[in-house]
């Protein structure tokens, strides 16, 4: 089901909040929380930054500032989630880069959604944001895939790469180049495949 550009990146964007959610309330799932993170913030912001932004700085030049920063807050947000992923989930430490990772995504959410994509909506017609709309779900899929996610209902683990076949694995591995996949079990060829991505 096609939808336009704006839509889907709205959508994303709650995904994203619900996910923070189960990350401060289920504490104990918070490595495997964090990897869902990791693989969908990283699908939002490529999809978006080349699949989206680019359009909007061609359809409405005076906007080239106000997308950059857009990705300079990306760059931030990314930043400290891998400093999340060197960290002990169970430290306060873990907690209080936490709340500076939800504080700068919250912060660029509000900022897009305020002025970004108002500006997308004004700068193209209705059949362009769908085709955007395509461009970023097909870019932001592929991403996920990469990282070893299925899409689905976040925190749930049913968008993990835990849910594909060994055989499903193995295939990822063997496109990946993985040394040694034929003798990993299922665990170890999910692991592989998600550092070779």
């Amino acid at each position: 089901m096609a939808s336009d550009a704006v839509t889907l990146i709205k959508n994303d964007h709650r995904v994203m909040e619900r996910l923070f959610e189960q990350m401060k309330s289920r504490k104990a799932d918070r490595a495997a929380l964090l990897k869902e993170c990791v693989a969908r913030l990283s699908a939002h912001s490529w999809a978006e930054e080349e699949r989206v932004y680019t359009a909007i700085v061609k359809a409405d030049p005076p906007e080239q500032g106000q997308v950059y920063h857009g990705v300079e807050e990306h760059h931030e947000a990314e930043q400290l989630m891998h400093k999340l992923e060197e960290i002990d989930p169970k430290s306060a430490e873990f907690e209080s880069v936490l709340d500076d990772f939800i504080e700068a995504v919250t912060h660029h959410v509000e900022e897009e959604e305020t002025k970004i994509l108002p500006a997308l909506s004004e700068s193209v017609d209705a059949e362009r944001l769908v085709e955007l709309g395509a461009a970023f779900e097909e870019r932001r899929l592929a991403v996920l895939t990469e990282h070893g996610f299925r899409d689905g209902p976040p925190g749930e683990g049913a968008g993990t790469s835990a849910d594909l076949s060994k055989d499903e694995l193995y295939e990822q591995a063997k496109e990946a180049d993985v040394p040694g996949r034929s003798k990993m079990t299922k665990e170890e060829l999910a692991e592989a495949v998600r550092k070779a991505s």
